[in-house]
């Protein structure tokens, strides 16, 4: 079969009207998520996990897996559009991505464009949506049909690049970007080890022969942890919102926008298919472009169009880019796809080159639905600019309460044990421990999540050359991979040795 009957098939997933519904509730409560400060798009995936599962509970594995999926990824697409709301209406950036927009979208809502500035971020997520769903689905099968090459020695060679690309571009210091990276990696050997049976780090304690639920730690450190720094930094709500006057963008906004979108859409999209890039580089890259290629880049900064378009369109084209590597070749590229990765491992649902073969309707049906959900969004987000920025106006008094809740009965609803809560508001406390001292906490998860996989690998591969460590630098393919890690650490580290400042990607 084609790829043509293989995305009609997709489509005929989609268009279920159960789906359809888990992807209009995905993008809706994404779009909630984006607008609302501090509640980025991977704790909002995190915290809906739990939800999913008992929402498909009556549904075959496959079908659950699938509508989970739809649900999650347009919480993931959703949140990149919010994110764009209030950094125009609030200057507070809904989550890292959206920090560029800040810039000029903030001074566009001064100068009472503020609708206009919103419409071009939406047409630009849409644009943008667009392209790089057209990229992912031209580049899957032939991506996961060069993945098929691939042995365990590959494998954890590829493993360790994504790790070393995320740790790489993770946060202000890049030493506390490794530690975190190895502080994930030891979480991961708790419990049984896989081959041997032998019980590591457990204690005696039952509940840890399982290992830690990826669940629990990651709804910990991202969702309680920023619930902590509110209240204990008392960071109410007062924000002044600037008025929404027209709400369409005008003939001339269009076409000065037009081609920062192409441009930003393009961008972000390629940027988001290297693992550990993410949105937050990619918006900052097409954000640059912008001004360089600009015939007036003293523009920026003061609320020039272009300076919306861009790196909203970048950000969108960069999630949908991410999708290529978690579902051609099992690796996360970002945060947020690390969670939607183990949300399919959840459901029994390997995400790598054997997906498309295995299980062609989750594949193909979340690549549909995400087309489907960008039209959604943009009908959704045109005529509800006004009312999401009422959103923004809920007290942080309400709000927090909320998280809380919604944390503990999502963690205790798939565990079922009173342990895990406990764990929970440890990792919330860690959590916001950390990000006060400046601790990346995405190479924290992504070691969470590659550790197991990395060891599984590295153990197959040596009892394949009967414990030969030269396995991995002999096969061709490899090598390349260990080379291009290693110059992914070794870079920035002789740039930082120069001098010179290294942008940095915040959202990890």
């Amino acid at each position: 079969m084609d790829t043509l009957s293989f995305l009609l098939e997709g489509f005929q997933t989609a268009l279920q009207p159960h789906n359809l519904l888990f992807a209009f509730i995905g993008v809706l409560i994404g779009t909630a998520v984006g607008v609302l400060p501090g509640i980025g798009p991977m704790s909002g995936v995190a915290l809906l996990i739990p939800v999913t599962a008992s929402m498909t509970a009556g549904l075959s594995p496959e079908q659950a897996a699938a509508s989970s999926i739809i649900l999650l990824a347009g919480v993931y697409y959703g949140a990149m559009y919010g994110g764009s709301t209030t950094s125009i209406l609030l200057n507070t950036p809904g989550e890292s991505s959206s920090v560029v927009t800040t810039l000029d979208g903030y001074q566009m809502a001064r100068q009472g464009r503020a609708g206009a500035a919103l419409a071009i971020a939406a047409i630009g997520s849409f644009v943008a949506g667009i392209v790089s769903l057209i990229g992912l689905v031209l580049l899957a099968e032939p991506l996961s049909n060069v993945a098929l090459k691939f042995g365990p020695a590959e494998y954890f060679s590829l493993m360790l690049l994504g790790l070393a690309a995320v740790s790489g571009l993770a946060g202000k210091s890049m030493t506390k970007a490794w530690i975190m990276t190895v502080f994930g990696l030891l979480l991961s050997t708790i419990g049984l080890d896989n081959v041997s049976g032998v019980a590591r780090f457990t204690y005696n304690i039952s509940y840890l022969y399982g290992g830690l639920e990826f669940l629990t730690v990651a709804v910990g450190l991202f969702a309680l942890g920023e619930v902590f720094k509110s209240i204990l930094h008392n960071e109410m709500n007062d924000g002044d919102i600037a008025k929404i006057g027209r709400i369409l963008p005008t003939k001339s906004d269009l076409k000065e926008s037009a081609g920062p979108i192409a441009r930003g859409s393009l961008l972000g999209f390629f940027i988001g298919v290297l693992p550990g890039a993410g949105a937050t580089l990619a918006s900052f890259f097409s954000y640059i472009l912008e001004k360089k290629i600009s015939k007036h880049p003293e523009k920026f900064g003061q609320g020039t169009i272009a300076g919306v378009a861009a790196p909203e369109s970048a950000n969108n084209g960069a999630s949908g880019g991410a999708m290529i590597p978690l579902l051609t070749l099992g690796i996360p590229g970002s945060g947020t796809t690390a969670i939607l990765m183990g949300a399919l491992i959840m459901y029994n649902v390997q995400p790598g080159p054997l997906l498309f073969d295995e299980h062609p309707a989750v594949a193909w049906g979340l690549i549909a639905s995400m087309f489907i959900g960008n039209v959604m969004l943009l009908i959704l987000n045109m005529p509800l600019v006004k009312l999401f920025a009422k959103i923004i106006q809920t007290p942080t008094k309400y709000l927090l309460p909320l998280i809380i809740a919604i944390s503990i009965f999502g963690v205790y609803a798939v565990q079922v044990t009173t342990f895990d809560v406990f764990l929970l508001l440890a990792f919330g406390l860690l959590g916001y421990w950390l990000a006060e001292h400046d601790y990346p906490l995405a190479p924290l998860v992504l070691g969470l999540v590659l550790g197991p996989m990395i060891e599984n690998n590295m153990r197959r591969a040596l009892t394949a050359s009967n414990g030969d460590y030269l396995v991995f630098v002999e096969k061709p393919i490899s090598l390349v991979l260990l080379v291009i890690a290693l110059l992914w650490i070794a870079v920035p580290f002789f740039m930082k040795l120069r001098g010179k400042t290294v942008i940095v990607n915040e959202d990890m």
